[in-house]
């Protein structure tokens, strides 16, 4: 049932496209697995070997710690509607922090050179490996919409308030290891 390809094709570009969530999945020796649930609002393909997601500010950073220490990241979709299937992205993420160079180009790009409420990083992925597998399990849900919560938090924290957060709570993971991450 599962299927490699070695670059993102035409149908894994529609699959992508159609989904509502995408969760990251990463790990370094001797830490704990990380799974992170995502909105594929910020999810964003490059070419035919790499994606991007702007990630925004929260109260952890372990993507960027393990990314720093190991390199290994996986993105995986699921179709919660309509036909079933699992699509996972495998290959080495990079981190690109706000005021880089790679950061402001990301933006421009997809957001018109404006920055979201609570952004703190780009995540890229270098994609080596696509795999489908047939997603059979995989439950039935409905899409009701994006939660505010957290851009409503952001913006009552100012962009003061969330350096001094992004400080206390970003710099190093739940593990102990550093995240690489620093503000402009």
């Amino acid at each position: 049932m599962a299927k490699q390809f070695f670059t993102i094709g035409d149908r894994h570009r529609d699959f992508i496209a159609a989904q509502k969530i995408f969760f990251t999945g990463s790990c370094a020796a001797g830490a704990r697995v990380n799974i992170s649930p995502r909105s594929t609002e910020h999810l964003h393909l490059l070419g035919p070997n790499a994606v991007a997601y702007l990630d925004l500010t929260g109260s952890g950073s372990e993507t960027a710690a393990h990314v720093k220490a190991e390199g290994a990241l996986t993105l995986m979709l699921c179709a919660f509607d309509g036909p079933p299937s699992i699509l996972r992205l495998y290959g080495q993420g990079r981190i690109a922090f706000r005021g880089t160079p790679d950061y402001r180009d990301f933006l421009d790009r997809f957001y018109g050179g404006a920055e979201p409420a609570g952004a703190r990083q780009i995540v890229f992925l270098a994609v080596d490996l696509v795999q489908t597998s047939c997603g059979y399990a995989v439950p039935l849900f409905d899409h009701v919409g994006e939660r505010p919560i957290l851009d409503r938090w952001a913006k009552a924290k100012g962009e003061e308030g969330l350096r001094a957060y992004r400080a206390e709570k970003n710099a190093v993971s739940l593990d102990g290891l550093p995240t690489g991450f620093r503000e402009p």
